[in-house]
């Protein structure tokens, strides 16, 4: 049983439960105390001393039940009640045509199926298991590779060869070992799918947030968009836990000759106190203008999310919407949860055609004066303004005042200066243009922008 506990915390740690070395003692101490007679008791225990939140303790319960949940043949119709009083051990009255001497010369799992002992087969099942080294399965794609291997130490090849004899000998005996062995083959498929669930789920959502994290943002299917949004929020959360949190040590710069030797003047200039010149860093001050047209409305979500997560990552973050006109969204973004604000910006000013130009212009209008020396803008869009006049004027006396400008363009660098595209304009006056069509992308910009000032 310790081998199956240690096995449940694999399982465990695979749907997101983190059990440490420490709390996987405890709970075997806690088993060791009560046992394995009462499942239920066993079942609050483990979720009682490694659940640490609701979440978890929901996750390790539907975890549990599964794990200890067996596969077993299903039981022939019609032989409930008929062969209660046959013994568990006999194959049934059906083979006695065969004779003595064939009955004898059949396989261990032969004769196992034929007298249907479920408490055999169980152990048959949970030794080949073992054996097989199924808690080892990681992807979908071995399935079949694991459920062939339990065969084969089962005695698969056996139950070929006696199935084939008996085809000759007894066709009905042949027949009903046929079903058994169906039911088998299923009870079989049915451990490996239990096993993939609890072993492989980690490796399967990793596969699956990798694809995700490099599929272009504006192709993914309906059905994605929710996991997509899961995605975003980890990346989100990256960020949070790797630069939230603040220096404890500023790294040293050049000797600062001169207050050395003030400071040493009394020992004849000998530096014993040392000066350093420190490295000076900026408050971070990011000003976001994302565009939220319709040409755009497929990865506008993911851009709000992201900006919705550098107000937690940064203090002083100013965030601007806009499509036909541009709008100042810091305090939405604030003050309610991402899918709440994200919902009421696109209702203010989503989904609309598209104008850099006037949308150039209310920001200068209104919100020039929140561009300063230690500013970095970020403009999040694809540029492309239907023709009308872009006003890149207005983005290059932005840039003058701003440390740096940093362009983030869904669109693929093949298609910049096509069609409606203004992007080569606006990229003049830029200090960072990067093509952000993948989540993956997005992440590795965010994080090189707020990384500058730390």
């Amino acid at each position: 049983m310790q081998e199956n506990l240690h096995r449940f915390f694999r399982a465990a740690r695979g749907v997101g439960v983190h059990v440490s070395p420490a709390e996987s003692i405890d709970a075997m101490r806690a088993v060791a105390s009560v046992g394995f007679a009462d499942r239920n008791v066993l079942r609050d225990s483990l979720l009682l001393t490694l659940a640490k939140s609701e979440d978890e303790k929901k996750a390790l319960g539907s975890c549990f039940d599964l794990f200890f949940a067996q596969a077993e043949p299903a039981q022939p119709e019609g032989e409930g009640e008929a062969d209660a009083g046959e013994s568990p051990n006999t194959v049934p009255q059906s083979a006695a045509g065969a004779g003595d001497a064939t009955s004898q010369s059949l396989g261990a799992l032969t004769q196992m199926l034929l007298a249907q002992n479920r408490t055999e087969i169980s152990a048959a099942l949970a030794n080949a298991s073992s054996a097989a080294g199924l808690s080892d399965i990681r992807y979908f794609t071995q399935r079949g590779l694991f459920a062939s291997r339990m065969l084969d130490l089962m005695g698969m090849q056996r139950l070929r060869d006696d199935l084939d004899a008996l085809n000759e000998s007894n066709p009905a005996l042949a027949e009903r070992l046929q079903t058994a062995t169906e039911d088998l083959r299923s009870a079989v498929r049915e451990a490996v799918s239990q096993a993939l669930a609890l072993y492989g789920r980690e490796e399967t959502e990793n596969l699956r947030h990798e694809i995700l994290r490099n599929a272009p943002l504006s192709r993914i299917e309906p059905r994605q968009v929710a996991q997509m949004r899961a995605l975003i929020r980890q990346i989100a959360r990256r960020l949070r836990e790797r630069y939230s949190k603040p220096r404890k040590r500023q790294r040293r710069g050049h000797l600062d000759v001169r207050r050395t030797l003030r400071r040493n003047a009394a020992w004849g200039g000998v530096p014993f106190l040392t000066a350093w010149k420190r490295r000076h860093r900026d408050r971070p001050k990011i000003v976001a203008l994302c565009d939220v047209s319709g040409s755009v409305a497929r990865v506008s979500d993911f851009f709000l999310l992201l900006i919705h997560s550098l107000h937690e990552v940064v203090d002083d973050v100013r965030s601007f919407a806009f499509s036909g006109h541009l709008i100042e969204v810091s305090e939405i973004l604030d003050s309610k949860p991402a899918e709440e604000a994200m919902a009421e910006i696109m209702d203010k000013v989503g989904f609309g055609s598209s104008d850099y130009g006037s949308s150039l212009v209310d920001f200068e209008k209104a919100f020039m004066a929140s561009v300063t020396p230690q500013t970095t803008v970020i403009v999040l869009g694809d540029a492309r303004s239907n023709n009308l006049d872009p006003r890149a004027e207005i983005l290059k006396r932005i840039a003058e005042r701003a440390k740096r400008v940093v362009w983030l363009n869904p669109e693929g660098r093949m298609t910049w200066g096509w069609g409606d595209s203004e992007m080569p304009r606006y990229q003049t006056f830029c200090n960072v243009v990067r093509q952000c069509a993948t989540a993956q992308q997005l992440e590795r910009a965010v994080s090189d922008i707020v990384a500058t000032y730390r």
